[in-house]
């Protein structure tokens, strides 16, 4: 009876093994792995042209998609200068990755701020601003918070949002959710990997 009882028991330990060894390997992603998420699969937006944008239009590019505004003292100017000296950093690679900031305050984000707020980090980088409804809409497709914060003066106000990068593959598929203060070395390791994909 014991002997059974351990054979049958090796046998559906084998088993277990086997399959283990038929599921795909998991890459390894310094940031959150997002693969397969049912959230962020797209983003319909204008850019500071007034023309509409979508994830398709940077299809071969790993995109790496921040929502945030210009008014921002510390999260938004490091994230975009971050990824400016990655992007810098790759070479030749680095002009397959496309920033792209989303503004969650379209109120006081004019397309001419956005556009010269971004130059300031990187010419190639696209900013996206719709109406507040859009970015409403937009935010709650990719599960980003964001509001707004009274200060102390009268009309003043900061705002409150989710503090991380979106990066997609070439394929226009959400990968990573890489959180603010990862680092230039995460970011370059998980661009490095969606670059290699085929």
């Amino acid at each position: 009876m014991h002997a059974k009882r351990r054979m049958i028991l090796a046998l559906a330990a084998a088993a277990t093994l086997g399959l283990a060894a038929c599921q795909p390997a998991k890459t390894a992603f310094q940031g959150v792995d997002l693969t397969g998420a049912d959230y962020a699969q797209d983003l319909k937006l204008p850019d500071v042209d007034g023309r509409e944008r979508s994830l398709g239009d940077f299809k071969g590019k790993v995109l790496v998609i921040f929502f945030g505004y210009t008014q921002c003292p510390d999260v938004c100017p490091t994230t975009m200068a971050e990824l400016a000296q990655v992007k810098k950093a790759l070479g030749p690679d680095g002009e397959r990755v496309q920033g792209i900031f989303v503004t969650v305050d379209p109120e006081r984000d004019t397309p001419e701020l956005l556009r010269a707020y971004l130059a300031s980090f990187d010419k190639s980088f696209v900013a996206l601003r719709g109406s507040p409804e859009q970015v409403k809409e937009a935010a709650k497709n990719f599960k980003v918070f964001f509001a707004k914060v009274p200060g102390k003066q009268e009309g003043s106000y900061t705002m409150d949002h989710t503090a991380a990068s979106f990066l997609f593959d070439a394929a226009g598929r959400v990968r990573v959710f890489s959180r603010y203060g990862s680092g230039t070395q995460a970011l370059t390791e998980d661009l490095k990997i969606l670059l290699a994909e085929k």
